[in-house]
């Protein structure tokens, strides 16, 4: 079984709309909308990724699913390592795509995860009409000349306030320090021009997991939409190596 967590300001059908029939031909599929996301849980308190990991587990519990595989895309790959490190029975393995073990290192990319910070409090305090113009000006204008209207009103749905706290919660993320500890079969999508999650980081995620599976793919952050069936068939055969690696610790 299969548990889809989308990325950073997508849904989790604007994440993965475009390979859930292809994965459903070969596993059970489940996807959730993180908090603020979608139509994902909404709450007053400050977003938490490890929240997100709580809601996973929560999900599954609600479902009477025993275990599963996370499949995490970028923001969705702090979410899923947190769900093994916090529910780590309910964990068969890793399916880590396009994203990384932290996030913010240098000076710069640490002062732009924090002004998202003041742009949340923003969010918080502001009456619903300011909101809405913050989320226009900074989000969907950019976006309506490339998206269609199915993908906007995806988009529409999210608590800009909690999306942006959100950024921040994973500007502060880190988790090299534990990643050794993980001991469930892992594999790992790596994608080579992402301009989002420098390949850097992405490599610094899979050499800190031991004997983590790899595999590459020329290609942006978007990599998921762009070219789903290279994706696809990429986490399919990823999840058939973490069971199969599974089997033979078993057996």
């Amino acid at each position: 079984m299969l548990l889809l967590l989308h990325g950073w300001t997508a849904s989790a059908d604007l994440n993965w709309f475009a390979v859930y029939s292809t994965l459903a031909e070969h596993f059970r599929v489940i996807a959730m909308d993180h908090r603020g996301h979608g139509r994902g849980i909404r709450t007053f308190a400050p977003f938490r990724l490890a929240d997100c990991a709580d809601d996973a587990a929560s999900l599954l519990n609600e479902l009477g699913i025993n275990s599963a595989i996370p499949v995490g895309y970028s923001m969705g790959g702090p979410v899923a390592l947190l769900m093994w490190r916090r529910h780590r029975d309910m964990v068969n393995g890793l399916m880590l795509c396009a994203t990384a073990g932290s996030f913010s290192h240098s000076r710069s990319e640490r002062m732009a995860f924090l002004g998202l910070t003041g742009l949340g409090a923003l969010a918080r305090f502001t009456p619903r009409s300011a909101r809405v113009l913050l989320t226009e000006r900074l989000f969907l204008r950019r976006k309506t000349g490339k998206w269609g209207p199915w993908a906007i009103s995806q988009v529409e749905l999210h608590d800009w306030r909690m999306v942006l706290e959100a950024g921040h919660a994973i500007g502060a993320f880190t988790s090299l320090e534990w990643l050794k500890e993980i001991d469930v079969p892992t594999s790992h999508i790596i994608t080579l021009r992402d301009p989002v999650i420098p390949v850097k980081r992405q490599l610094a995620l899979f050499s800190g997991i031991t004997n983590a599976h790899a595999v590459r793919i020329d290609a942006e952050h978007d990599a998921i939409v762009a070219q789903a069936p290279q994706m696809a068939q990429m986490i399919i055969n990823g999840v058939h190596s973490i069971i199969e690696r599974s089997d033979s610790a078993t057996a």
